[in-house]
């Protein structure tokens, strides 16, 4: 099959397609024309590869995992590991926004009672400056 026909299959674009062949996840034979041709077994691959992404699985982890797919030795439970520790970096990742969504409440609720205090301060007190911030946490990125 050829590049379009692949792309349409297997829900990705044809520049993805390129792109996984430049990083040599893929090899597709050419004709003479230069035309690519594509196996089923490559399209089978390119799902593997296409499925991982969807999940956020990184291009270097999946290239490391493809020869075992390739081969039909990549046991289900490495799959599940692998899948497993994108949920510890979603968990991380959640953990970090949870944090820092906390962080800009806390900053939110400052401006509110710092508006609330400079309203009822007289018009020649100083004003506060917003980086002067009480109980500021550092946030760890």
């Amino acid at each position: 099959m050829q590049i379009s026909e692949l792309a349409q299959c297997t829900g990705t674009s044809v520049n993805a397609l390129r792109h996984y062949e430049k990083l040599g996840m893929i090899t597709p034979q050419r004709l003479d024309s230069g035309y690519r041709v594509y196996t089923e077994a490559m399209r089978r691959e390119v799902v593997f590869i296409v499925m991982s992404r969807a999940v956020g699985i990184s291009l270097p982890t999946i290239a490391e995992n493809l020869p075992a797919f390739r081969s039909g030795r990549l046991a289900t439970r490495q799959l599940v590991d692998m899948l497993d520790g994108r949920i510890a970096e979603i968990n991380q990742q959640i953990a970090q926004l949870t944090q820092q969504r906390l962080q800009v409440e806390s900053y939110i609720a400052w401006h509110i009672q710092s508006q609330k205090n400079q309203k009822k301060s007289t018009p020649n007190s100083p004003k506060t400056s917003w980086i002067l911030k009480p109980n500021r946490k550092k946030n760890k990125l």
